[in-house]
């Protein structure tokens, strides 16, 4: 299984972003940022309910890996 830095590039999916997610939180030690991670995640695994319940519509070309690159870089820019 490759670790989640190998994914980015390649990440194309919402089950590929909960997949890079799940692994990157793991090595997350903050526990405050790992519960915002965690919160991010649930809600994009969730959201097809958002979208219906507000009435808006739901973006049809999400770019999951940037999404994932812009969170990994966050972690380790200085």
């Amino acid at each position: 299984m490759a670790g989640y830095s190998e994914m980015l590039g390649s990440i194309k999916t919402r089950e590929d972003f909960l997949r890079f997610m799940e692994l990157f939180m793991a090595d997350i030690e903050d526990e405050g940022v790992r519960d915002y991670l965690g919160s991010l995640t649930a809600w994009a695994h969730d959201m097809d309910g958002y979208y219906s319940n507000t009435g808006k519509e739901k973006p049809k070309d999400i770019n999951w890996d940037f999404i994932a690159t812009l969170l990994y870089t966050g972690s380790i820019y200085e």
